[in-house]
């Protein structure tokens, strides 16, 4: 099948995991086995009471005690047992960050968690509803999701129109635009819906701010969009949990500098062609690549492994090249 991806149809009681007074620091036991998955050699999987029990410490990012989780498997399942640590529901989740209590999108937690990561959740904070003039055809947001039917904004662009209404901020929930109702779906349906709005008239967009601690208020734009000493890196232990969409959670290790290249450089095409970032995708999308012969024999992997999306030929060969360059270490 030539290049031309066509898009498929698709579609309480207190809890006892806080631990007062423990130090802010990540530990996980791991051995390199899948999570709820397939056995090693082609084994059959060991038995549930058997696999390596993977253990992470959480906290609400605007201040709490420290929570463990475990036994989860994907975002959702992630957001569940957060929520259940704190006696919260899971839709009060936005995101998480690694590492960091700030709202800082260079450390947001994708597809993979570091063994060692700590894992902060921003939960729903401040209600705002705000009118925007479009005067531009490009609004200059980049928008990404949770993986749970929340979309967010990651990035603002220096001098664009929505960096001049100063009451939109990285980190903020877009919950409708011009009344409807956004909630579930994906980032790149949001960015399109945006990208379509017409130009020289207003639209209204009723958005939810992460809550935070006084002391953690900050400059508003802090979205990555400079070069950051982490950027495109996963986490601080030598292996990491992925988590995956569909299929099970696998223990692998750390990106090797191949991966990494390729996931940055494909994620920037992301943001470029779709106006969206999700370095999950990204990862996904450098997987599928790694062994295929040609553009073609790529955009026939890609229809089969992430038929939701309608991707243009031209980002398609960029991608592949995008790949190619990481696999001669031309970046």
């Amino acid at each position: 099948m030539p290049l031309g991806l066509r898009k498929k149809k698709n579609k309480s009681r207190e809890s006892s995991n806080l631990v007062e007074n423990e130090e802010v620091s990540g530990h996980a036991g791991a051995g390199k086995s899948a999570v709820n998955g397939g056995g090693v050699g082609g084994l059959p999987p060991p038995p549930a009471s058997l696999r390596p029990k993977l253990v992470f410490h959480t906290q609400l990012a605007h201040g709490s005690p420290t929570g463990r989780i475990e036994g989860f498997t994907n975002v959702k399942e992630l957001y569940s047992k957060i929520a259940e640590a704190f006696n919260l529901s899971p839709d009060e989740i936005l995101f998480c960050t690694l590492n960091t209590h700030k709202i800082d999108m260079e450390k947001l937690l994708g597809g993979q968690i570091g063994l060692e990561d700590f894992i902060f959740a921003h939960i729903k904070g401040i209600k705002k509803e705000v009118e925007v003039h479009k005067t531009e055809d490009a609004l200059g947001l980049t928008i990404t999701d949770n993986g749970a039917g929340y979309a967010f904004i990651k990035r603002i662009k220096e001098g664009s129109v929505v960096d001049g209404v100063k009451v939109i901020c990285v980190g903020d929930h877009i919950e409708s635009i011009n009344g409807k109702n956004i909630v579930g779906m994906r980032h790149y349906e949001v960015a399109r819906m945006l990208k379509e709005l017409p130009k020289d008239q207003s639209f209204t967009l009723k958005l939810m701010e992460p809550m935070k601690a006084f002391e953690m208020l900050e400059p508003r734009s802090r979205g990555g969009g400079g070069k950051s000493s982490g950027e495109g890196k996963i986490g601080t232990g030598r292996e990491t949990l992925r988590l995956r969409s569909k299929g099970p959670a696998t223990v692998e290790e750390m990106p090797n500098e191949f991966e990494e290249k390729a996931v940055k450089k494909v994620d920037d095409l992301l943001e470029s062609y779709m106006g969206i970032r999700d370095t999950e995708l990204a990862a996904t999308m450098v997987e599928v690549g790694r062994d295929k012969k040609n553009p073609d024999e790529f955009a026939m992997a890609l229809d089969q492994a992430l038929g939701d999306f309608a991707f243009p030929d031209e980002f398609v060969f960029d991608v592949w090249g995008a790949i190619g360059d990481a696999k001669q270490g031309r970046f």
